[in-house]
């Protein structure tokens, strides 16, 4: 035997011994393959699925991949192989193998006869073939055309976050009579020389609110010698549905007017974002993580590719709030998205595209880290202990708890499902492009 020979037997046992940790069969072809050296079986936790790849394994001493630094390298596949895999019935994948650093590398191999480019780019990332590979393998057995057959998750499990937030009420409901309608009252509390503030509702004849009328605008509004205060209880998990709806729209307008200072409402898309502090300007918000202190560019400005001097547009990080009531507690149920405007105030034209580029992007440790982030903005608006004038004014609020977490039995794949996901700027740069 030649040391070819040597090297290209060693390459298969260790591949074979790759796959058994991962957790699939290696069942090695005879001397006869013409290039294929194994058909790998997909296992789900020792079970076999009867799903199929065939692999081919290229092993080599110490000699260092073409194009090869710290980040990529790639290989080019010969005309014959190329040519031998394009009619196979299996997905194919090629498995590098390096003996001086003991190091894997995987990559499909396209087929049909519209693929023609023998150059095979890696990523030594992403690339590597060990356990975190085995969605990605399974999902190879996925058919293009059809409805396609359900491949589960491969992984372990993985905590998991609802994005719901426990809602603190207050202790107290202001309830009175009132000779105006909504609008009425709305009108009056805008012509007033006080700010005006309608963290409250009107039902009919009946007004209420967290704190109190009598010391605010909202006197102009209300029959004063009507108000009195009930247990909050009686009104946020009344019997009748209609009244719920009711104490969940005074939620709504009491968040509103909690978050008016930091954050805008845009009426038509139903959503709180952001507030730009200036045109064109960026701006962070500085919290605590799950793990450590970060920060978030909230308002985030995007410049065109072409002229750097001048802004393509800027997005907000914004979520559409709803409350909702389960047995006896109350939860802000947040969905974490965008709002974007040509300059920090003014909206733009088309944010159905750039909304859509974007969530394509947003993976789920992306959107997790979202709901953290607002739960810490929520957070960071209650009155602390040294401040003096927020504390003694007694300003009923709404406190919001941490988002519960889960254990899920097995871990959703990120990359499994879908295209592959573009660079951020280049996915960008794209939807610029195309406006």
């Amino acid at each position: 035997m030649t040391k070819n020979q040597l090297v290209g037997e060693i390459g298969e046992a260790a591949a074979r011994l790759q796959f058994l940790k991962i957790g699939f069969q290696f069942d090695p072809r005879s001397r006869l393959e013409a290039g294929i050296d194994a058909i790998v079986e997909v296992m789900d936790h020792g079970k076999p699925l009867a799903k199929m790849i065939a692999v081919q394994v290229k092993t080599t001493d110490n000699a260092t991949y073409p194009g090869e630094d710290s980040q990529a390298f790639y290989y080019l596949l010969k005309k014959e192989d190329l040519s031998y895999w394009r009619g196979s019935n299996l997905p194919i994948i090629i498995v590098l193998y390096r003996r001086s650093d003991e190091t894997f590398f995987w990559k499909e191999i396209p087929r049909g006869e519209e693929f023609q480019d023998r150059r095979l780019n890696f990523n030594k990332r992403e690339d590597v073939l060990d356990g975190n590979s085995a969605d990605k393998l399974g999902a190879l057995t996925v058919p293009s055309a059809g409805f396609g057959y359900y491949v589960p998750p491969l992984g372990g499990g993985e905590e998991a976050l609802v994005n719901m937030l426990p809602v603190t009420l207050p202790a107290e409901v202001f309830v009175s009579t009132t000779p105006h309608t909504r609008k009425q009252a709305a009108a009056i509390l805008l012509e007033d020389e006080e700010p005006a503030r309608f963290d409250w509702v009107i039902k009919g004849d009946t007004f209420w609110s967290f704190h109190d009328p009598r010391h605010s605008v909202c006197r102009r509004i209300v029959d004063m010698d009507q108000v009195e205060a009930i247990g909050v209880e009686a009104l946020a998990f009344h019997e009748d549905v209609d009244e719920r709806n009711n104490f969940s729209y005074l939620l709504k307008q009491t968040l509103g007017h909690q978050v008016r200072h930091e954050l805008a409402w845009d009426k038509e898309k139903k959503l709180y974002y952001f507030r730009a502090k200036g045109r064109n300007t960026p701006r962070t918000f500085k919290y605590e993580s799950a793990k450590k202190a970060t920060e978030a560019e909230v308002v985030n400005v995007v410049r065109n590719k072409n002229d750097r001097d001048r802004v393509a547009f800027v997005r907000h990080h914004a979520f559409v709030p709803r409350f909702e009531s389960f047995y006896d507690e109350w939860f802000l149920i947040l969905e974490p998205t965008y709002h974007f405007t040509f300059d920090g105030f003014t909206p733009h034209t088309y944010p159905d595209a750039l909304l859509s580029g974007k969530k394509r992007l947003d993976k789920s440790a992306s959107l997790r880290g979202q709901v953290i982030m607002w739960h810490r903005f929520l957070a960071s608006l209650d009155p602390v202990s040294d401040d003096l004038f927020a504390v003694a004014s007694g300003e009923p609020r709404l406190s919001f708890g941490a988002p519960p977490a889960i254990e899920l039995p097995t871990k959703v794949p990120e990359d499994v499902w879908g295209s592959p996901k573009k660079d951020e700027f280049e996915r960008e740069q794209d939807l610029l492009d195309r406006q």
